[in-house]
């Protein structure tokens, strides 16, 4: 099934209407949606070279508001929330962080782990849907996507409009690996610059 919608994804990055398409994805793979919005940012800045930043924009924004939506599944629809958790096998480490959340190091470690959803390939709406479950603060939370999503896409549609099939066939066989160094070094950074200020 994932595969399916995978191809049908990809499909429509060539449509006439892509951009209406790329909101959509953007807005229900913050929330629950498996496939993310990166399949369809690099065809189509490849294929629409003038509009990469137009691509980077509507993806970002659409998926920080799907991240909304994800926080209000799990701020008010707990069974809902869980049931999406669970299909990506995390209910034991929500369950675990839900009990074990009760102090400020903690929240900065989940603020740090919200952001590294956001840009690496970890699936997005398992921590927007406990950010809502944990009562994580809503103007903090809204800025951690908006951040991380913004980069990570820019990153995306910047590197497509300048390497374009290059580029993609590089995402496409090690994307998933890089952006996951880059996002924990990018963690790592903001560890050290907090606690030599701390």
């Amino acid at each position: 099934m994932i595969k399916q919608l995978y191809q049908k994804s990809l499909k429509l990055a060539a449509h006439k209407r892509s951009k209406v398409y790329l909101a959509v994805l953007s807005f229900v793979e913050s929330s629950f949606f498996p496939i993310p919005p990166d399949i369809m940012i690099a065809p189509m800045v490849i294929s629409k070279k003038d509009d990469y930043l137009k691509i980077f924009l509507i993806a970002t924004f659409f998926s920080t508001f799907g991240g909304l939506l994800g926080y209000f599944i799990g701020f008010s629809f707990l069974d809902y929330g869980m049931k999406v958790v669970e299909f990506y096998g995390y209910e034991d480490k929500v369950i675990n962080l839900k009990n074990n959340l009760s102090n400020g190091t903690s929240l900065y470690i989940w603020l740090l782990t919200l952001f590294l959803a956001g840009f690496t390939p970890l699936p997005f709406k398992v921590f927007t849907i406990t950010s809502g479950m944990i009562g994580f603060n809503l103007l903090i939370f809204f800025l951690i996507c908006l951040i991380s999503r913004g980069l990570r896409f820019f990153i995306v549609s910047y590197l497509s409009f300048k390497f374009g099939d290059a580029f993609n066939k590089f995402m496409e066989t090690s994307g998933t690996k890089w952006f996951t160094i880059l996002g924990i070094l990018i963690v790592g950074v903001f560890s050290l610059i907090y606690f030599v200020i701390k």
